[in-house]
């Protein structure tokens, strides 16, 4: 499996859209084929080091990863964001089973 983290800065003219651009995530939820779960929200804190929102994905592997770069539900999504955003950062990881199994007993 492969988790993707991405952060994103949004421009200050757009920070107002950020509860839409959640929806916007949650709206690829059952869409995108190997896309096991999906999380998304704005930061809280608002403190120095935070990024303005937050998406934490998790696919089935790599194929379902790379197919979703170019699948329909996500594209829009993807512009959205490169309009909006001043800057991101991503992390993607492969997860085992055995660290899905370990963080669910807790």
């Amino acid at each position: 499996m492969i988790r993707h983290i991405v952060l994103f800065k949004i421009k200050d003219e757009f920070k107002a859209e950020i509860p839409q651009l959640v929806r916007n995530f949650y709206g690829m939820k059952g869409k995108v084929e190997g896309l096991l779960d999906l999380e998304a929200g704005g930061d809280i804190l608002g403190s120095e080091r935070s990024y303005d929102l937050a998406l934490v994905t998790l696919f089935a592997d790599r194929a379902a990863f790379d197919a979703y770069q170019t699948h329909p539900a996500h594209l829009p999504v993807k512009k959205r964001m490169h309009e909006v955003r001043s800057g991101s950062v991503a992390c993607d990881f492969e997860v085992g089973e055995d660290e899905i199994a370990a963080k669910m007993k807790f």
